[in-house]
């Protein structure tokens, strides 16, 4: 991360939370900085760092730290929430549609994949439904990143009993279509934190991002034509149909195979 972009990143959080700004007791003595405990924070989202592990460096205590880690996640989501979680316009579909088919997968928007978050206080009495193949309890993070790993869709909260094809059933991304520290007790807390650590990876991404690459040239989307529709009844049907085409395994089988067939005459097309 940019010394410009922690800087900025601070001062949002100064002016969004109170707790954040450096206050004076009634003997004069200057309390904490907003820098010790933001920096604070990041130490432990960054290296997955105990509470207590930051006083060395910072000198802050264990309570502070953890009340800081909380009032900063939750900071995060609602300044930067909006803009670094949003869906993607049409525009965007354009631009990410384009992209992939320069890079040889029409069609492709992104990758998806699911990683395991390791629980490490998750409560004794959960421990068997979170706990899978690893044998310590995991919480599941399900996200789909572009071509410069911005994340676009994030699903978080499942436990690490699940595999894969249950998470992707169970999260909101069909639906949509058809229509380290992690030592803390509460699900909530944990849930913040790590929509916390995507919003911080998008900002990096942005700030890191060449602007100029002859890839991200801008390519419009066309004007949708929308048909309204009231009948609640055949809105509901449309969204079983359209449910349906997206599970339909024999779509699946065929746009692979035509993916494959496009690899193959790219390659020819290259080597010829």
């Amino acid at each position: 991360m940019s010394r410009n972009l922690f800087l900025r990143i601070v001062d949002a959080i100064k002016d969004h939370d109170m707790y954040f700004e450096q206050r004076i007791d009634a003997l004069g003595r200057f309390g904490l900085s907003t820098l010790q405990k933001i920096t604070a924070v990041f130490r432990m989202l960054a290296y997955g760092l105990p509470a207590d592990a930051t006083d060395e460096y910072v000198k802050i205590g264990e309570s502070t730290t953890i009340e800081s880690m909380k009032r900063f996640c939750r900071a995060i989501v609602e300044v930067f929430g909006e803009r670094y979680l949003r869906s993607p316009t049409p525009n965007d579909v354009a631009r990410l549609l384009h992209i992939g088919e320069q890079r040889g997968f029409p069609g492709m928007l992104g990758s998806l994949d699911c990683m395991h978050w390791k629980w490490k206080n998750c409560p004794t009495a959960w421990a068997g439904q979170y706990a899978g193949r690893s044998g310590s309890p995991t919480i599941i993070l399900e996200a789909v990143a572009d071509y410069d790993l911005w994340i676009w869709h994030a699903y978080f909260g499942l436990p690490g009993t699940n595999n894969d094809i249950n998470v992707l059933e169970s999260s909101h991304l069909f639906s949509n279509l058809a229509s380290g520290p992690s030592r803390f007790w509460r699900k909530e807390v944990l849930h913040d934190i790590m929509t916390t650590c995507i919003i911080l990876h998008n900002m990096i991404i942005e700030d890191e991002r060449d602007l100029n690459a002859p890839i991200q040239d801008a390519v419009e989307a066309p004007t949708p034509t929308i048909e309204m529709v009231i009948d609640e009844n055949l809105r509901f049907e449309q969204f079983l149909a359209r449910h349906k085409k997206i599970k339909d395994k024999n779509v699946h089988f065929e746009l692979r195979n035509a993916l494959i067939e496009h690899l193959w005459e790219q390659r020819n097309n290259f080597e010829n």
